[in-house]
């Protein structure tokens, strides 16, 4: 049981923490009649709005192109390491020769799988050692990377459609 509360004034609320399954603790208003006013509803509609709050700005944080210069385009050729055909982007890792002829790997973002599905992707499109050339928009920073715009097999013709 709760400990009794100590005297205040008739205006005065003497606060309180206790556990809570949901929430996490419940803030319990004990006026001076006794009468508890729970506060879990609020405090429950407050955690839901700040959840929705937060997942909306990290949706809209996680479309944004702004990594990547949309200005320009890159065109690379290289090997295939690995096709990654993961949620919630696919990826292209490409190790490409830089201009001393070193081999660079480059890290090349897709689109989601539900979406490069309905532009002729599948998981088999690319397989590890193929030989392609990848259009894409670098990364701003100048690392090797960027999104993919247009990808071409060792045969000349484009593999599924990005535009």
């Amino acid at each position: 049981m709760h400990p009794k509360p100590r005297p205040s004034s008739n205006r005065s609320l003497q606060f309180r923490m206790m556990t809570n399954a949901i929430v996490g603790a419940t803030m319990v208003a004990r006026a001076e009649n006794g009468r508890e006013m729970d506060c879990m509803r609020f405090q429950f509609a407050g955690a839901v709005a700040g959840a929705v709050a937060l997942a909306a700005g990290a949706a809209q944080a996680h479309h944004s192109f702004a990594m990547f210069d949309m200005t320009k385009e890159v065109t690379v050729s290289g090997t295939v390491r690995q096709f990654q055909w993961t949620n919630p982007h696919a990826y292209i890792q490409l190790v490409a020769k830089d201009e001393q002829g070193n081999d660079v790997e480059w890290s090349m973002e897709m689109g989601a799988p539900m979406y490069l599905y309905a532009r002729g992707w599948r998981p088999s499109s690319i397989k590890a050692g193929t030989r392609i050339t990848v259009t894409l928009n670098p990364l701003r920073n100048g690392r090797p990377g960027g999104v993919v715009r247009d990808v071409t097999g060792p045969d000349g013709k484009p593999i599924g459609t990005n535009r």
